[in-house]
C-alpha cells in the first residue's frame, strides 16, 4: 500500500512539472494543409501560393485513374488512385513559380496537366 501512495505522490508531483515545462516550451510551426484533385486532365486548383519556410502538407486525391504530381525544382513528389490518396510534407526554401506536372500517364490530354506554386518570400 506504501508503494502505491508513494508512486501516486511521484506521479502527481511530476505531472504538474512537466506541463508547465511545455507552456516555456515555443510552439512548432503549424502545417498548412493543401488539397488537390486530380482528374483528367487536370488539377484542382491549378494555381496555389505559398510562403518561403511554410510547412505544407500536400494532399493528392484523384477521382478517375491514377495520378501523380511532381515539382522537380522543390523534390516533391505525390501520387494517387481512386481509391488512395497521397500526401507529401515539404517546406519551401525558395521562392519564385514552379509547374507541377502529372507523372503517371493518364492518357491523351496527360501533358496538359500541370499546377504552379507561387512561392513567397
Amino acid at each position: 500500500m506504501i508503494r502505491i501512495i508513494a508512486v501516486l505522490v511521484l506521479i502527481v508531483g511530476i505531472c504538474p512539472v512537466r506541463s508547465s515545462v511545455q507552456a516555456f516550451m515555443p510552439a512548432g510551426p503549424e502545417t498548412r494543409r493543401i488539397e488537390v484533385v486530380a482528374k483528367r486532365f487536370g488539377f484542382e486548383p491549378n494555381n496555389i501560393t505559398l510562403k518561403k519556410g511554410e510547412a505544407v502538407s500536400l494532399v493528392l486525391k484523384s477521382t478517375d485513374v491514377p495520378h501523380g504530381l511532381r515539382f522537380r525544382e522543390l523534390n516533391v513528389e505525390v501520387k494517387a488512385t481512386k481509391s488512395s490518396s497521397g500526401e507529401v510534407n515539404f517546406t519551401p526554401d525558395k521562392t519564385g513559380d514552379f509547374v507541377g506536372h502529372c507523372f503517371v500517364f493518364c492518357g491523351n490530354g496527360h501533358g496538359a496537366m500541370t499546377l504552379t506554386l507561387h512561392v513567397i518570400g
